[in-house]
């Protein structure tokens, strides 16, 4: 499935989009901080496309320009989350490359997402959670509609080998509805 809003394409990731995924997923400042290290070759970046971003509703981030990856976005479906046991609810994660940070990219990408959870998938709330001291992902979720649900001390991150402060947030069905009425800006 391919989604659509005004500047971009959501699409399944192929094996081919290894060098433009590794491009941005190297960057130091992009995975750790989102709980999963830089990538040190096209080779690993390429597992993760087979292994990790193969799953039904993981996401390549295009720009309709040129459709090469920029970042990512997924709805975990039930056993690929720890924030909630419902089928008919999920997580949203996502990351996007630095060099398109600050341009609305994620937030137009997590609100297309958003629909698609509700409407498409027909789930009744989707959760959202940042580390400590990710204030960009923070921000997203606040502007996407999200509140936040709590903080968790010691989380472990096992890709990082390390534990963290976590916070979560959950929208709603109801809440996103009443949001289509009233934007959050």
């Amino acid at each position: 499935m391919v989604l659509q809003t005004e500047r971009l394409l959501l699409r399944p990731w192929q094996e081919s989009d290894a060098e433009s995924l590794y491009a941005y997923a190297k960057d130091s400042d992009i995975g750790p901080i989102a709980g999963w290290p830089a990538h040190t070759s096209v080779e690993e970046s390429r597992s993760v496309i087979k292994h990790v971003f193969s799953a039904p509703e993981a996401y390549a981030v295009c720009l309709k320009g040129d459709g090469k990856p920029i970042g990512a976005i997924e709805l975990k479906l039930n056993g690929h989350t720890d924030m909630t046991d419902r089928d008919d609810e999920c997580e949203l994660g996502y990351w996007l490359g630095k060099p398109f940070w600050g341009q609305g990219i994620m937030p137009e990408a997590v609100r297309e997402l958003i629909r698609h959870g509700f409407e498409d998938l027909n789930m009744r709330a989707i959760w959202c959670g940042y580390y400590e001291g990710n204030g960009k992902s923070k921000r997203v979720q606040e502007k996407c509609g999200f509140t936040y649900f709590r903080t968790t001390e010691g989380l472990d991150v096992p890709l990082m080998g390390e534990k963290r402060t976590g916070h979560t947030s959950v929208l709603t069905r109801e809440a996103w509805l009443k949001q289509a009425i009233t934007p959050v800006v």
